[in-house]
């Protein structure tokens, strides 16, 4: 392919001549197309690139080429295919709907550059609206779509790929107790609820920190009371679907407090029985399903309310996933170690763990009185330059 570039003059309406600029070339199928361009330098940069293209057997023509609502919805296709969660699918036709398609539907792939891609993600967090962790995740679906277009062939590179999101200490947001978490005493007070299946459930997620998904699908075959043990392994979707836990991590054996085994012997003794053909469920939804998820919020909502749990507005203050944390936090408070914690919490990494529990792992505060009885147990009473170890110089 060598191609062209030439000029072209036309007048207006008004009798003003209009120039453009156009290459003319063949692709690698020894079709010709032309592309058209507001200068000569644009239509050179361009041509030099599409060469490169065309020899290697990878070039799309614009002609050819879909727009990225078509990939969008094509990618999604290939998620179900891949038995996706309904939640996680209901999630990228939400990232796909709201912002990908309204600012970059009509654009063709071939025409998508990175600079474009940067312009999209500025105008996404100009919008008050959109958090920068939205926008950071909006960034990752539509990375996910090109790289299946790149897989299929429709287009040649990822332009969103160098693209992100700095998400700064001001917008990195720990949870906080007793705005995202629930304090001791909160969780103290909930605890009175007269209901028992309520009751029961709140004791599970608050003192093992199993997700609500995973409670959903507990089965009392996952209960092992003569080890004191909690065997993690399913979850279920926000409409009551049973799969397969979060990832590989989530598969994990939870110790259980003596409180926890006596709150689920007697919860046994109340729970409806496992009707036929149905599982047997520790907390059976409607007719022996699977509770979604909404009953379950619904139910913790009722839980706050009674306890007086509520914002300024009178609504319950925390999700179902408050309780994980408030777990977590407890869990630190009581000397676990980070990487145990990992373990129970079946974070995919430490790292994640650190990530969102960092900020209760310690402080300064805690670093000098570690380090005071470490110089005292190594040290003792003897003395260092002159001076006795275990005081102030």
């Amino acid at each position: 392919m060598a191609g062209t570039i030439r000029k072209r003059q036309r007048a207006n309406s008004k009798g003003e001549i209009r120039v453009t600029w156009f290459a003319d070339y063949y692709d690698q199928h020894g079709e010709r197309h032309r592309r058209f361009f507001p200068t000569k330098r644009a239509a050179e940069s361009w041509l030099t690139d599409t060469r490169t293209e065309v020899k290697a057997g990878i070039h799309t023509p614009d002609a050819d080429s879909i727009t990225v609502k078509q990939a969008a919805a094509i990618w999604l296709d290939q998620c179900r295919r891949d038995n996706l969660t309904r939640g996680t699918l209901r999630v990228y036709d939400q990232y796909i709907r709201l912002y990908i398609e309204k600012l970059l539907g009509g654009k063709r792939l071939s025409r998508l550059t990175t600079p474009i891609i940067v312009a999209f993600r500025d105008a996404l967090l100009d919008e008050q609206e959109t958090s920068p962790h939205r926008v950071r995740k909006v960034l990752s679906t539509l990375r996910l779509v090109l790289a299946e277009m790149q897989r299929r062939g429709y287009v040649v590179q990822n332009a969103a790929q160098p693209v992100g999101v700095k998400i700064s200490g001001r917008d990195a947001q720990p949870p906080q107790i007793g705005v995202d978490v629930p304090s001791k005493s909160e969780v103290q007070a909930m605890l009175q609820h007269p209901e028992r299946r309520a009751r029961t459930r709140l004791v599970i997620s608050a003192l093992t920190g199993i997700r609500a998904g995973e409670s959903r699908a507990l089965l009392w075959e996952d209960v092992d009371f003569e080890q004191r043990i909690l065997h993690v392994r399913r979850g279920a979707d926000w409409w009551g679907k049973v799969g397969p836990t979060k990832s590989e991590n989530g598969k994990r054996d939870i110790p259980m407090a003596p409180y926890i085994v006596n709150a689920l012997r007697e919860w046994r003794i109340s729970c409806p029985p496992r009707q036929e053909g149905r599982q047997d469920l520790v907390f059976p939804g409607r007719a022996g399903k699977v509770a979604s998820h909404s009953t379950v919020q619904s139910d913790f909502d009722d839980v706050q309310s009674h306890a007086g749990i509520v914002d300024d507005a009178g609504e319950p203050k925390y999700s179902l996933h408050a309780l994980r944390h408030f777990f977590a936090s407890w869990g630190i408070e009581q000397g676990f170690p980070p990487k145990r914690l990992q373990e129970i919490l079946g974070h995919g990494s430490i790292q994640m763990t650190y990530d969102i529990y960092g900020h209760w792992l310690g402080d300064i505060e805690d670093d000098h009185a570690r380090f005071a009885r470490a110089e005292a147990a190594l040290l003792g009473g003897s003395k260092v330059n002159g001076h006795p170890t275990g005081t102030k110089r």
